[in-house]
């Protein structure tokens, strides 16, 4: 199978390559700089500029499926305006160009991944599946306006996956990183009052389950990448402590939060409850169902 990955040098798109190339498939990474990115044997780096077809247009022809990854991290603080506008642009433009490639090729890919994140819902204090409805805050508009760009490809015949995105565990993940820090240094408690939804999933499961739904024909639309236990933010930090075996007791309170990280501080302090529905009932098994075994997985 041939794969192309847009913004496959970040965390999601390094796994999913590697889990690719063990099986024998053959990759191309879309990449703003090429000559700095290191990839394993098997992987080809492709220069693009995020926003046009130019010099990699053509290569569609050839792709099997398309994994549409890229959009600059909502971790870049502070949110001012201009950054804003940044994570905006990194998601349309790219988006935008990769539908209008599909639409010129003479043969299209049979599958487009389009990522996103549960961001899309807004906070919520319910359950959330992928038939609840988006939010109204800057998240869930930037997730909709995300999602937009490549669903003309579905008129086209393409088969199109939208998955929402979770918090991703692995260590290479900054959020991941900073989550842990503090109940490394003996100052792990909760944020705020710690009854926000955290959400969640072990990256050995998020590259599985992008190749569950590219290789899966009955997967259309929106799946929900999450773990099947959401927490509230506390109990997932006071796991990480305890299996750090670190004491639990610095709380930080929400005003201060909101003072030091301004709006980027709805990250911490507001959250969701998503469950996988979609992707459990099409089979998915996921290796870490329970957030304890993936804290261990990870950091143990």
């Amino acid at each position: 199978m041939n794969v192309m990955i847009t913004g496959g040098s970040g965390l999601i798109g390094g796994a999913l390559t590697d889990s690719l190339l063990v099986d024998g498939h053959r990759v191309w990474i879309l990449s703003r700089s090429p000559e700095k990115v290191s990839l394993p044997p098997g992987a080809q780096a492709i220069r693009w500029d995020g926003r046009t077809t130019n010099g990699w247009g053509g290569l569609v022809n050839e792709m099997d499926a398309v994994v549409n990854l890229t959009g600059w991290s909502l971790a870049h603080w502070p949110w001012t305006e201009k950054n804003k506008q940044r994570f905006l642009d990194s998601r349309i433009q790219p988006g935008l160009a990769v539908a209008q490639a599909i639409r010129q090729a003479s043969k299209r890919p049979k599958v487009l991944i389009q990522v996103s994140a549960i961001g899309y819902y807004g906070p919520r204090d319910e359950p959330v599946t992928e038939e609840t409805p988006p939010g109204g805050d800057f998240g869930a508009r930037l997730c909709q306006k995300w999602e937009a760009t490549t669903q003309p490809v579905e008129e086209m015949g393409v088969r199109r996956v939208v998955i929402r995105t979770a918090v991703v565990l692995s260590m290479q993940n900054v959020i991941m990183q900073l989550m842990v820090l503090p109940a490394r240094l003996f100052m792990g408690g909760k944020l705020g009052n710690g009854r926000q939804g955290f959400s969640w999933i072990h990256v050995a499961d998020q590259v599985a389950a992008i190749r569950f739904l590219i290789e899966n024909e009955q997967a259309g639309g929106v799946f929900n990448l999450s773990a099947p236990e959401p927490l509230a933010s506390a109990e997932f930090l006071r796991l990480i402590a305890k299996v750090l075996r670190r004491p639990y007791w610095f709380p930080v309170p929400a005003f201060l939060l909101r003072m030091v990280l301004g709006e980027m501080s709805t990250l911490v302090l507001e959250g969701q409850f998503v469950h996988p529905k979609r992707l459990l009932e099409l089979g998915f098994t996921f290796r870490f169902p329970k957030a304890e075994e993936a804290l261990k997985d990870l950091l143990l």
